[in-house]
């Protein structure tokens, strides 16, 4: 037992996993920052088992379910355990457990590229460490399993242009389809992949070469293409729409729409996709060329599995900013950050001794070449190095890194004091008031199915509350019922937004839209709630009429 946890890769794992989970712990529970998309996930998962109406479909179909499904064991200690879900903490575990894992799978890939131990030990630590990669390892996002898998797949197809083992070539397929369903991007490095595999295939192979590349492309895109079809279909039998994220309006190309449209257009988005690229990884306009002059001189495939998978991601990112369909968020690049860190070790030449599982027909073993270049990859370290600092201060830029930079207000030394505080302070406080409502509701004595609010903002004021099953929410199979008709369903108040920017496509506005103003009729103003987060809506809590003619204009 003793020998499992002094095995490098375990203290990889345990020494990572602590990090991101402390400080998710100090962020969420301490500083009370948590990130919407992490906490509306966790209220998702919470909804399967303790929802007013649980299964398993209250994931929803928005966003794809790897990290609420991880999440949902996780949720099912929420009874003794609140912060679970108040705080998001099941999203900090899922993150930190995810991204101990890339950490992991970076140490591999310099272990079976045979760099120097020392190399090794400082790229893995340089990567754990990166404040972007600290940050979502802590915050509970998406980014931090898509970046594992990310790195899994690479590090399995570099081992298979070695071994031929079809171990590798199935591992790297299976993280291609988990990674589908952790993000949509992982589509275009599947595809890049089977281009990858086919033609490497067919230049090995002496006879039938169509056919057998044509078996390892399969055998690689196979899980992606099951992840494909099972969600799509999934989605469609469910909801009626195959791909919500992309025709719903809670979806991304609805929200653009909604707050007014992209912030940048034309050749701009190209220069903002390129800063924000070099915010992660500076060291990339010098260690392309020198790594593309090595390949080339070694006939060093490897180094273009790295490229296709990192690379297609990242060329997504920058094509969907640029046709105005995503948003200008500095997390959509953090591929560039494990992709910088892997030109690294490629620097140095392969030397690792793979030993796979089966050996493949085509396996070409790494040869063992003396320990030459040294000095280049003690000088890409010290360059890689030299990043970290770079992306701390990118991070703290408001144009470039509109998530993240309001964390410096929480460090003794914030370079935005004196010109943005309040904002920062505003983005810090996002949730606060939410969690005002929750305790107030909670207070109340109400019972079950008796709060109706649309979860496009109300996820935050769910999460908290103590009393999930009080809320009627749209992943509940009656909601338009209950929607048309509130007071016959026995629903005491309703939760309103305004009803413009987003708020527009809040259910209850489009039901009611004059409600947030005047009570649609069928309620009265009880409370507001203005609200103290950033681009955040001031809530109103309306109480349902019996008698409609009761209804009164509020004051």
């Amino acid at each position: 037992m003793l020998r499992v946890f002094a095995r490098p890769a375990v203290v990889v794992y345990a020494a990572s996993a602590l990090l991101y989970l402390v400080v998710g712990y100090l962020l969420a529970v301490h500083a009370e920052f948590m990130l919407g998309d992490a906490l509306s996930r966790v209220q998702s998962a919470q909804g399967v088992l303790f929802g007013r109406d649980p299964h398993l479909a209250s994931i929803g179909f928005i966003f794809t379910p790897m990290t609420a499904l991880v999440e949902i064991p996780l949720t099912a200690f929420n009874p003794w355990f609140p912060d679970l879900t108040r705080y998001a903490m099941a999203g900090v575990i899922m993150s930190s457990a995810f991204m101990a894992g890339a950490a992991v799978q970076i140490w591999g890939i310099g272990l079976d590229r045979g760099v120097p131990r020392w190399q090794r030990v400082a790229i893995t630590v340089l990567f754990a460490v990166n404040p972007m990669i600290v940050f979502y390892g802590a915050t509970g996002m998406s980014e931090a399993p898509f970046v594992f898998l990310m790195c899994w797949c690479v590090r399995r197809l570099i081992r298979w242009t070695s071994t031929d083992d079809v171990h590798d070539l199935i591992g790297a397929g299976i993280a291609l389809g988990l990674a589908y369903l952790t993000r949509y991007d992982a589509g275009f490095p599947t595809l890049a992949g089977a281009a990858f595999v086919a033609v490497v295939t067919w230049r090995r192979a002496e006879r039938n070469r169509w056919q057998t590349a044509f078996l390892d492309a399969v055998i690689l895109v196979a899980p992606a293409a099951l992840a494909f079809f099972a969600w799509a279909g999934t989605s469609w039998l469910l909801t009626g729409q195959a791909f919500a994220q992309f025709t719903s309006q809670y979806g991304n190309s609805a929200i653009l729409d909604q707050v007014g449209g992209p912030a940048e257009s034309g050749t701009r988005t190209f220069a903002y996709s390129a800063a924000e690229l070099l915010v992660l990884a500076p060291a990339l306009p010098v260690l392309v060329p020198v790594i593309v002059v090595l390949a080339v001189r070694r006939r060093d495939v490897e180094v273009l599995v790295t490229t296709l998978i990192f690379g297609s991601v990242l060329a997504f990112q920058v094509y969907s900013y640029a046709a105005g369909s995503t948003f200008p968020f500095l997390r959509f690049y953090i591929c560039v950050i494990p992709l910088m860190y892997v030109y690294a070790f490629q620097v140095f030449p392969a030397r690792g001794d793979l030993r796979p599982r089966r050996p493949g027909v085509f396996a070409v073993p790494h040869a063992m070449p003396p320990p030459r270049l040294r000095g280049v990859a003690v000088a890409a370290t010290v360059l890689v190095a030299l990043c970290v600092p770079i992306t701390a201060v990118g991070m703290e830029s408001r144009s470039l890194s509109v998530q993240q930079y309001a964390v410096g207000a929480l460090l003794p030394f914030d370079p935005q004091e004196g010109t943005d505080m309040d904002q920062q302070l505003r983005i810090l406080a996002s949730f606060g008031t939410e969690r005002e409502m929750a305790d107030h509701l909670d207070a109340m004595d109400l019972p079950d199915g008796s709060i109706l609010v649309d979860s496009l903002y109300g996820f935050a004021v769910v999460a908290a509350s103590k009393y999930p099953e009080r809320f009627v929410l749209p992943s509940d199979r009656d909601f338009v019922s209950i929607l048309s008709d509130p007071a016959a369903s026995d629903v005491k108040y309703i939760l309103t937004v305004p009803n413009s920017g987003r708020g527009t496509a809040d259910a209850v506005n489009r039901r009611y839209p004059s409600i947030y103003s005047n009570g649609a009729q069928i309620s009265m103003l009880e409370l507001e709630f203005p609200n103290d987060g950033a681009d955040q809506p001031d809530w109103r809590i309306y109480r349902v009429l019996t008698n409609p003619n009761d209804a009164t204009e509020p004051e």
